[in-house]
């Protein structure tokens, strides 16, 4: 009996334990568990969203295309005479202008050589001014009949001689002056150089190669295309203006505008790919159009109208297509179907399904429903 009434002591020491842990287990949980702060406003309290007032915004009709940048003129520097390079001029990478000297090769050698062959010209002029005044004698004599005509053949073959020198003189002068001026190699246009091939000393000539490569940055020139249905829209809208106005995404994702200076196309389309090659030159004082890269250009191909454009976090879809949901002056939410038009930055036009005025839930979509009650607080566009 003692054995047994001591097994019920442990059970119910045991059982109260146990009850006592799970007490304090609960009060721990209670005391260390958040508060639902929507406890109190009860599971069937009005969601909360934001919503905006749409209105008509004056937008201009444009194309979306890829463009890529390349120079309008591009040379590579060669030379032209031989001998050691004195000079390099540029620093590699730096901007060059038009005319600016980049190379020097011997140029007091082509220049000594060109003094002499000036200074062969100058001496066949005189010559050929003693031979002439040979010659007229020589011709009055003769008529005269003081001097032969086997003289006067022989003043004038002298003279037809005196006369050719000349000519080869001042063609040899000429070739002179025309490689003294290639010892000094130039920039033909102004542009952005890029690194030298070869260093002071080295020898140089014609076989040599290319010694550095310009190319221009300014104006830049964009190459898109364009199929054979947008090019209607361009020739009506863009050429008639004479110049291309477009929006320019660079590859770091800053856009900026800008107006065509000169542009083309192509005049034919493309029948392998229906498009049509289209070239505009634009202005690039702030060198970020870099040759070879690729931009995205909205171009603008008409005058401006009135749309309805809303914020595409406002567009829902299902299996049925295109939604937004707007909340009336009551606060009771309604779904419209809508038919989507261009994407301008983060807003898309609105063809049909709203008006202006309506007030379309921007944020909190995913907690309300057609016919819901919800309370609503509206923003301006601008502040997104």
């Amino acid at each position: 009996m003692k054995l047994g009434r001591l097994k019920s002591k442990i059970i119910w020491k045991r059982t109260l334990l146990i009850f006592g842990c799970i007490a304090i287990g609960w009060f721990i949980k209670a005391r260390l568990t958040p508060q639902n702060p929507m406890g109190a406003m009860g599971a069937n309290a009005e969601p909360y969203v934001l919503v905006e007032t749409i209105t008509e915004e004056d937008v201009t009709p444009f194309q979306s295309v890829i463009g890529h940048v390349e120079a309008i003129n591009s040379v590579s520097l060669q030379p032209q005479v031989s001998g050691y390079l004195e000079k390099i001029t540029f620093t590699e990478g730096s901007l060059v202008k038009e005319g600016d000297v980049l190379f020097v090769i011997e140029k007091e050698r082509y220049q000594a050589t060109a003094d002499l062959r000036k200074a062969e010209l100058d001496s066949a002029r005189a010559n050929l001014t003693k031979i002439e005044k040979d010659y007229h004698r020589q011709k009055s004599l003769n008529k005269q009949k003081y001097a032969s005509e086997a003289k006067l053949d022989e003043s004038y073959s002298n003279l037809l001689q005196a006369q050719a020198a000349i000519k080869q003189a001042e063609a040899n002068y000429e070739l002179a002056k025309i490689d003294l001026n290639h010892a000094e190699i130039k920039a033909p246009f102004s542009g952005r150089i890029g690194k030298a091939k070869v260093t002071e000393g080295n020898y140089v000539s014609p076989s040599t190669g290319i010694l550095a490569s310009v190319v221009q940055f300014n104006p830049i020139r964009i190459n898109f295309s364009l199929t054979d249905k947008q090019i209607t829209d361009v020739i009506q809208g863009v050429l008639k203006n004479d110049s291309v106005d477009a929006r320019i995404e660079l590859p770091n994702g800053k856009i900026i505008r800008k107006k065509s200076v000169k542009e083309f196309m192509e005049n034919s389309i493309d029948t392998n790919t229906a498009t049509v090659a289209v070239y505009a030159e634009f202005e690039n004082n702030e060198g970020v159009l870099i040759p070879g890269s690729y931009v995205n250009l909205e171009i603008d191909t008409g005058d401006q109208q009135k749309v309805l454009t809303i914020n595409q976090a406002a567009i829902g879809q299902d299996e049925h297509g295109n939604y937004a949901m707007t909340v009336t002056k009551d606060g009771i939410v309604q779904q419209h179907r809508i038919e989507l038009g261009d994407i301008i930055g983060k807003r898309q036009v609105v063809k049909s399904g709203l008006k202006s005025g309506d007030q379309v839930i921007i944020q909190g979509l995913q907690k309300v429903s057609d016919g819901k009650k919800v309370r609503a607080e509206n923003i301006k566009a601008e502040e997104e």
